[in-house]
This record gives C-alpha cells, sequence and structure tokens, in this order.
C-alpha cells in the first residue's frame, strides 16, 4: 500500500485494532442471523508528508450507506457550535443574500438551516438519503451525490462557485484525499474561503483517544500534513482555529494559492507546537499502540469487577468510537446490559460487532443501572447534565478514554 497523499510505500504501522465491522453499520434484528462484514482496523503513517490512514480494503459507499444512521442534530453541543460558527463566519466573510454557501457532507441540514434562516443563498451536498431527506425537510438545498473533483467542476461550469466552502468532520472521511482537495479547488469562487474541520491528530496521540479511529475515518490529520495537501491542489490555509470538538478538533481557512489574504501568526505558532509534539518523527507513531491497549485492558477490568460485584452496567451513546472500543476490547451484552441513544434512528437497532441492543434513554429510569458508561465521551458533561436522575438511586457516570474514571457531579 502506498500514501494515499504522496504514494510514498507505507512501512510503519501506528495502530493496529484488529478486524472491526464499519463502526455506523447498525444492524436489524432480522441482520442479526446473516453474516456481517469485518474490515482491517490498522492505520499506518506516511515517514514522507506524515498523513496517518488506514487500510485500503472498505469503500466509501459501503460506510455511508442510503439509510446511515448518524444525524448531527441529535447533539445540542454540536447545533450550537454550528450555529456560532454561522455568525461568525458571516460577520468575518460579510456573507448575505449575494453570497453562495456550499456545505460538503451537509447531513441533516444541522449548520446550512442557520444560513437558509439568515437568506444566505446555500447547497448541502450529502450522498446519505436517510439525513439528505432530514435537511430537505428543514428547506435546505441538497445534492445526494459523493463530492470530488468532477462535481467541483460541474458545480464551477454551472456558475455556482462558492464564497464559502465548509466542511465539518468530512475531509477525514474521504477515501482519495487528493481528488477531494482538487475539488474544493474547482468549486472555489476567486476570493472565496474554504473551512475544514477535523479532529486533531496532535491530540489523538496526545489525550489517547484511539477510539475515534473507525473505518469511515480514512485520514487522520496534522495542519502540516493539510498543508501539504492543499499546496498541491493550488490551495493555502491562511488561519487556523484550535478547538474543543471531539476531543480536540483544528477548523483551517484556505483561500486560491494566489489569493492576497497573508497568514496569521496562529498558522506558524501551530506548526512549531505540531514540530516539538513529535508529529515528523516516527517514535512519537510507533510507541502509541501501547496506550490503546491500556485503555482496552482498563475498561476489561473495570467491567469485570463491576460484574463481579453484582453492580448494573448501561451505556449512553451509540456512537462509532464506543464501537470501536467495545469491538477492540471483545465486550458483549453479558457486560454492558445496553447502550440509550437520543437518535430515534439507532433506537431498536444492535451495535454492530457487539451486538448490544440500542434503545431509548427512558430505559435508564425502567433499569436503574448503578454504572452509566458514556461511550462519547467528548460530550459526557452534556449527557451527564441532562440525564442527572441516574443519581437519584445512586447510579454514577463513567468514561473510559483516556483511562477508565467516575465523574463527578459536574462531569467533569
Amino acid at each position: 500500500m502506498n500514501c494515499r497523499h504522496c504514494n510514498t510505500a507505507l512501512e510503519h504501522v501506528f495502530l493496529d485494532l484488529g478486524f472491526a465491522p464499519p463502526s455506523n453499520a447498525y444492524l436489524s434484528a432480522a441482520e442479526l442471523r446473516a453474516p456481517e462484514m469485518y474490515f482491517p482496523l490498522k492505520l499506518h503513517v506516511c515517514a514522507r508528508c506524515w498523513l496517518v490512514q488506514t487500510d485500503d480494503y472498505a469503500r466509501a459507499d459501503e460506510l455511508f450507506r442510503h439509510d446511515y444512521a448518524y444525524f448531527s442534530s441529535t447533539s445540542q453541543t454540536w447545533l450550537d457550535h454550528a450555529a456560532r460558527y454561522v455568525h461568525e463566519v458571516s460577520q468575518r466573510l460579510r456573507l448575505g443574500a449575494d453570497s453562495f454557501v456550499i456545505e460538503i457532507a451537509s447531513n441533516d441540514g444541522y449548520l446550512l438551516k442557520n444560513f437558509v434562516a439568515a437568506g444566505v443563498p446555500c447547497l448541502g451536498i450529502e450522498p446519505t438519503a436517510s439525513t439528505a431527506q432530514a435537511a430537505e425537510r428543514l428547506g435546505v438545498p441538497t445534492m445526494r451525490e459523493f463530492f470530488g473533483q468532477a462535481l467541483g467542476e460541474r458545480l464551477a461550469a454551472q456558475d455556482r462557485q462558492a464564497d464559502l466552502i465548509a466542511g465539518n468532520n468530512v475531509f477525514a472521511h474521504v477515501p482519495d484525499i487528493n481528488d477531494f482537495t482538487r475539488g474544493l479547488k474547482a468549486a472555489l469562487k476567486p476570493g472565496g474561503t474554504i473551512t475544514l474541520e477535523f479532529p486533531h491528530l496532535m491530540r489523538l496521540i496526545g489525550q489517547n483517544q484511539f477510539d475515534t479511529v473507525y473505518h469511515e475515518h480514512f485520514s487522520y490529520l496534522s495542519l502540516y500534513t493539510v498543508e501539504r495537501i492543499f499546496a498541491s491542489a493550488g490551495l493555502r490555509v491562511f488561519d487556523v482555529d484550535e478547538l474543543p470538538t471531539h476531543g480536540g478538533s483544528l477548523r483551517v481557512y484556505g483561500c486560491h494559492a494566489e489569493d492576497s489574504r497573508t497568514p496569521t501568526p496562529a498558522v506558524a505558532e501551530l506548526l512549531e507546537a505540531e514540530e516539538r509534539f513529535g508529529l515528523r518523527r516516527l517514535p512519537t507513531y510507533l510507541g502509541f499502540q501501547s496506550h490503546a491497549d491500556n485503555v482496552k485492558d482498563g475498561l476489561l477490568v473495570f467491567l469485570l469487577e463491576q460484574k463481579r460485584a453484582g453492580r448494573k452496567v448501561a451505556a449512553y451513546g451509540a456512537a462509532a468510537k464506543g464501537n470501536t472500543l467495545l469491538n477492540y476490547a471483545g465486550v458483549k451484552q453479558d457486560l454492558l446490559l445496553f447502550v440509550c441513544d437520543a437518535a430515534a434512528s439507532k433506537q431498536g437497532t444492535y451495535l454492530p460487532g457487539s451486538h448490544i441492543p440500542v434503545v431509548e434513554p427512558a430505559r435508564l429510569r425502567e433499569h436503574r443501572p448503578d454504572v452509566v458508561l458514556i461511550l462519547p465521551w467528548n460530550i459526557a458533561g452534556e449527557v451527564s447534565c441532562q440525564h442527572a436522575y441516574v443519581r437519584e438511586w445512586g447510579g454514577r457516570f463513567a468514561v473510559a478514554v483516556p483511562e477508565i474514571r467516575m465523574l463527578d457531579h459536574a462531569g467533569a
């Protein structure tokens, strides 16, 4: 296998999580009786451009199916984040009725609905029918396709280049990152702006967030590597924000290479921080496997101790990161009764691999578990506040990453 960006032979394994099904491939009761598709879940690091990437096995159309179950609007924290972004970027770029905004991987319209409300013309590009339908019900125009160079050039030929192209948590999800980036170049108006948000590789390593590894994430990105990918397509990064979302993300601001805007000091400062951390040194990557194993082992010890003590453990949040953790640790229903999720699209299904049932949050009151393990640890505060009633019967909340621990009453 060669690097997806620079085509260098990949010789170094960053992380090997064995075999796992796609993390968002939730199962119906009938599908439990059928064979389940598993793929290797292994990451390599390129010693030339430092792109961390999955094995070339799963295809995008196998992962992002018509019945895709992840709906962005399920999390109020994420909705608030999107609304703040729209307000801030609209002021910064002076977007209005004469502007045009494209969001790639627009999901259920969680973000673009804010532009619709503000009277800013926009277009969502979203290949999964389930979420695209939800967006259209909100009045968000949606094109049901995968984005790449061909679509970017088609939009340009239709005189539909954008003043702003937004992509939240999509840049890491595309199998051909060069083709996607060339599509950004083609669809961007002269003087236009690209903003991409993605989990920061430095935070993944530094905070042991190995559960954010799953097949839908084809790439794990640093600012250094994104600059190289942008440059190869005739784009450049002129600003960057560090965000708390998803355990630590970056929002990069891109433009055409010939754009007159000068880079902000934040770009050089973050590149220097990545260098100090060691993101361009192999030992930083080759020692990560043991940290993931420590999380797995800690979770298993904890769950076994609860079982032996006669305590009931349930989970909250049928998130992809939770599926990575549970499948790597081999956790089944004998250790975890069920997982609650607020998304109606997931309720009544079963987690891929572990086959733990997904139920509505009301089941917590019914079963009164002693421990609720919050799988999407990035929104642990939100979940523990929304379901604080668990403490009425002496129940407690826990997270497993970066290590197993009980949460205090503030959700920390």
